[in-house]
């Protein structure tokens, strides 16, 4: 199996902290964007993209501010996809932060896909 590499991608976005967290945090939120369904058993996440699923373990969150999932592919998997937000303590700008992995050669697919996923939510947040 090829190593993967960590990316992080920064995205301004015009929304409160509180609702955005609601939006990055819960199944319903996530389904809204993320994925097309999402279903929570405690700390067991089901992705589903027309039809097929991926299952995820919440592995940390912080109230209002980060979630980071690691991919069930197997137990020993130090893959993971972290949703941040972050605001400017001077301008009070909110930028969403994503890290994740990708093989080398599909780094920039995946960069594209969180591009029209961020794209999406900030159609339904109403932030242009």
């Amino acid at each position: 199996m090829e190593d993967k590499v960590k990316y992080e991608m920064e995205f301004p976005i015009q929304a409160s902290p509180a609702l955005l967290y609601q939006y990055i945090s819960t199944p319903s939120g996530l389904s809204e964007w993320y994925a097309d369904n999402v279903n929570s058993r405690g700390e067991l996440f089901t992705f589903i993209w027309d039809g097929s699923e991926e299952k995820a373990k919440l592995v940390s969150k912080k109230n209002g501010e980060r979630i980071k999932f690691r991919w069930l592919i197997d137990e020993e998997s130090p893959y993971y996809f972290e949703i941040r937000i972050q605001v400017d303590e001077i301008t009070k700008d909110v930028s969403i932060m994503i890290t994740d992995f990708a093989e080398e050669d599909e780094v920039n697919e995946g960069k594209m896909l969180w591009e029209n996923m961020i794209s999406d939510l900030k159609s339904i947040l109403g932030s242009v």
